[in-house]
């Protein structure tokens, strides 16, 4: 059952003490998020944000999150150039618990929105850079997984064979990643501290001096590990326009020896979600992903046909910066069954409260918007609640109607909507 905003208004009062609520609106995307979440504004005029998870996996994600961020002191927050949630408490509640951070501003851009050229695609790359840069000890002292490049080898190895052995996997496929799997060039990396996967919706953005998107803020801190840093780097085939300058802006930030191979094993990840997703389905024992999964990955097949995934990497390691990552962006929409459940695309941000239009500009109405949306809260009578208690008869929010309208896009909705599956189920299956 959802939790209304008035619920975690009362949850963050519990968790943090001596605060007064004066408002609160709702976060969570519309009724069918992974997370019920809400934005609690304070008399002092900060904001907090109180998240509670919807099953108890997610749970465990939010619980794995918690360990990131207080492993992040203010020494480490200084090295990067943008802000990242702070943990400020926590409280129980009936059927879960709810965790209290710090609310970071900003709007985000869908992958296939960002535009190449200097802005949000050259911040992207130098925020992935900062990040990488990190010392390994923020992670070990925090107890976190630490992998070396044989045993991230090693575990690509694992899923390959096992959806494999499935039956589900075109041959075509298991040819080209065991290709892939098997060239040394591809795994002679130095492990990083990575975020275990980030996606475009982990990235916040707000307008530098000039009106361009900067990046201002990073989400999605559960799969923070030592591990390969073309993990984090995968979703940037969904950004066809903006990845040859997201790469530029990494590989001219970055604070260590080049990695010729990181864009292929980037390339590589990404199509390894869609054997994730089949994985998943036949570890749940759900016939419908397992069918959708499918094919996705025959519609993959056919995308890269005429592509040699080895050939952007010489025989001296060297790759051409000028070789478009754009095979999955450009794999034909497949329709996914009606059975098949999508929910997990959601999180606690809502991209329509916080994405930019496809027509969209930076532009004094962007601003505009953006700091309307930071005022939209409803104000509260500290009398309305106590503790943490749902008062009797409080009705849970509704999920917002959808207009027959969407039915034209149904197509490239069921793109995005698995491929966001896919990303958010690498993320909470890392931990």
């Amino acid at each position: 059952m959802a939790r209304s905003p008035l619920t975690l208004a009362a949850a963050v009062t519990a968790a943090v003490p001596d605060v007064e609520v004066v408002g609160v609106r709702r976060l969570t995307a519309g009724g069918g998020g992974r997370f019920d979440a809400a934005v609690a504004r304070l008399a002092d005029g900060r904001e907090l944000v109180a998240r509670v998870a919807s099953e108890e996996s997610v749970d465990q994600e939010i619980a794995a999150e918690v360990v990131a961020l207080r492993a992040l002191t203010p020494g480490v927050r200084g090295m990067l150039p943008f802000l990242a949630p702070e943990y400020v408490g926590a409280t129980a509640l009936p059927g879960g618990r709810a965790i209290v951070t710090t609310f970071v501003p900003g709007y985000l851009i869908d992958a296939d929105e960002i535009p190449p050229g200097e802005g949000a695609a050259t911040s992207v790359g130098r925020a992935l850079a900062a990040l990488h840069a990190l010392p390994p000890s923020v992670v070990r002292s925090a107890g976190l997984r630490e992998r070396t490049a044989e045993q991230s080898r090693a575990e690509v190895r694992r899923l390959i064979d096992a959806a494999g052995a499935s039956g589900r996997l075109p041959v075509r496929l298991t040819v080209r990643w065991r290709d892939a799997v098997d060239d040394d060039r591809l795994w002679a990396f130095e492990p990083a501290v990575v975020l275990g996967g980030t996606q475009a919706t982990s990235f916040l953005y707000t307008d530098d001096e000039r009106g361009a998107p900067a990046v201002s803020g990073v989400l999605d801190w559960h799969g923070l590990s030592i591990d390969d840093p073309a993990v984090d780097l995968r979703w940037i085939a969904s950004a066809p326009d903006a990845a040859r300058d997201i790469f530029r802006a990494y590989g001219e930030a970055a604070h260590r020896a080049p990695d010729a191979g990181a864009r292929v094993r980037a390339r590589l990840h990404a199509e390894l979600e869609f054997a994730r997703w089949l994985v998943h389905g036949l570890e749940a024992h759900r016939a419908d992903v397992v069918a959708d999964a499918a094919r996705l990955l025959e519609s993959l097949t056919e995308g890269v046909r005429d592509d040699v995934l080895l050939a952007e990497i010489d025989d001296d390691g060297r790759t051409d910066i000028d070789d478009a990552l754009t095979v999955l962006a450009n794999v034909p929409a497949t329709p996914a069954a009606p059975a098949v459940d999508t929910s997990m695309q959601t999180d606690a941000f809502d991209p329509d409260e916080l994405s930019l239009a496809a027509d969209g500009s930076w532009s004094d109405d962007m601003r505009a918007r953006a700091a309307s949306a930071a005022n939209e809260t409803q104000p509260l009578d500290p009398s309305e609640f106590v503790g943490v208690t749902t008062p009797e008869g409080e009705r849970p929010a509704e999920a917002d109607p959808v207009s027959p309208d969407e039915d034209q896009r149904d197509a490239e909705e069921a793109r995005r909507s698995a491929r966001a599956a896919f990303q958010r189920w690498t993320s909470s299956s890392s931990e």
